[in-house]
């Protein structure tokens, strides 16, 4: 297999990368770059392949075939060092419900390895960054569903990443959640972040610097919104997807 090419611009790279389980290949050999400092929207319906495709991105999930490189380093043979260089939001919150705001911070600041100082400092930080400062000792679980999902994103990132995946971070959250979400990343890209993010809200697409829309395992269309409605010769990316779908 070919080395990723010398480029310190690519943030993620992916050739041929599959996962079968048994007989069914819910990831078939996808090819993806993405830059740093990019949004990436990584589209398509529910069991299109994406959760599948991510968790192979994070080192959670072994490929079948083909290979990954988060930063330059092979997933398959560096997923420790890959794992302390990324932020990864799953799409079930996996938050303590019985813990208040600030602990489950300072639990997932010490996953990371931060000292009680710099775990201190992020906290502090993330919390005036996610408008959650008057929230600090409230349980989790008394946190509207909106809260929840931002505070979901700090314990992400309390150790800076240059790189954040989000597995559906806005399912079954309301319209303007959504929205003040997306400008939480927006801030994070615009500081260089590379936000690799997978939906499958058509809309979402809007926000993205460019999209992949993957169906039944395979990208199938990759390119910038403008670009993908130029070439369906429609105006939305709903109609996008749906045009890609029924063909």
């Amino acid at each position: 297999m070919s080395k990723p090419e010398s480029n310190n611009h690519i943030a993620v790279k992916a050739e041929k990368l599959t996962r079968r389980f048994g007989d069914f290949t819910a990831v078939n050999s996808i090819d993806l770059q993405v830059q740093k400092g990019e949004i990436f929207g990584f589209l398509g319906a529910n069991g299109a392949g994406k959760t599948t495709a991510i968790r192979m991105l994070c080192g959670l999930l072994r490929p079948s075939e083909g290979e990954a490189w988060i930063e330059g380093l092979p997933v398959s043979k560096s997923a420790e060092k890959i794992k302390r260089r990324i932020g990864y939001m799953s799409q079930k919150f996996s938050l303590y419900n019985d813990l208040k705001v600030w602990e489950n911070l300072e639990f997932y600041g010490g996953i990371y390895g931060l000292s009680k100082s710099e775990i201190e400092s992020a906290s502090d930080i993330m919390l005036a960054r996610l408008q959650l400062a008057e929230y600090r000792n409230t349980m989790t679980v008394e946190l509207p569903l909106g809260f929840k999902q931002r505070l979901a994103l700090g314990c992400a990132i309390p150790h800076n990443p240059g790189i954040i995946l989000l597995d559906e971070p806005t399912s079954g959250v309301d319209p303007i959640a959504r929205r003040k979400f997306w400008d939480l990343i927006y801030e994070l890209a615009e500081s260089g972040t590379t936000i690799f993010v997978t939906t499958h809200y058509m809309d979402e697409a809007e926000y993205c610097s460019r999209v992949s829309i993957m169906v039944h395992g395979k990208i199938v269309a990759l390119d910038t919104p403008r670009e993908l409605k130029k070439q369906q010769k429609v105006t939305t990316m709903q109609d996008v997807f749906l045009k890609l779908v029924e063909s």
